[in-house]
């Protein structure tokens, strides 16, 4: 699975519980537009309307070589495909216990342009904070251990 866009804000923004893959309907245009990665994924949100879900804020830039008949539209409404079973599921969380359904990444498998959504809650600014502390603190551990591996000590 080789990822063409991410959402490295939403891992940030939200505490994800689990993740779904969801095929997308594009045309011609934007297909060639993502082989050249023409596309941004960090404004993405996915949307519930009429027992479908559609991917909205996921920008996708024309190339200049677009045809001439057609009128891109970078920020169109993109449909996403997935089993019927999975999205009442979906809804269903989504309704009753106050989660989000966020985009992930896009990436290709088979061929065909895939979307990972996850289903996720929103952190509080203090589970941010908290999280970039963790964060900050493995770095910081890395960085005394490689000290530590790469100076021997003296013999004195």
């Amino acid at each position: 699975m080789s990822a063409i866009a991410e959402n490295r804000r939403a891992r940030h923004e939200y505490a994800i519980e689990e993740q779904f893959e969801a095929g997308m309907v594009l045309s011609g245009w934007e297909i060639k537009a993502i082989r050249a990665g023409q596309v941004q994924l960090t404004d993405g949100y996915v949307h519930i309307r009429d027992g479908e879900l559609f991917l909205i804020g996921c920008r996708i830039n024309a190339l200049r070589s677009a045809s001439t008949h057609v009128l891109p539209e970078p920020d169109r409404t993109k449909k996403l495909l997935m089993h019927k079973q999975e999205i009442r599921r979906l809804i269903g969380k989504v309704e009753q216990k106050g989660f989000t359904l966020v985009p992930l990444n896009l990436h290709y498998k088979g061929g065909r342009v895939k979307a990972q959504i996850a289903l996720a809650k929103g952190k509080a600014q203090h589970d941010k904070r908290e999280d970039a502390k963790k964060k900050d603190w493995e770095r910081e551990k890395g960085r005394l251990m490689r000290h530590k591996v790469s100076s021997p000590g003296k013999a004195g």
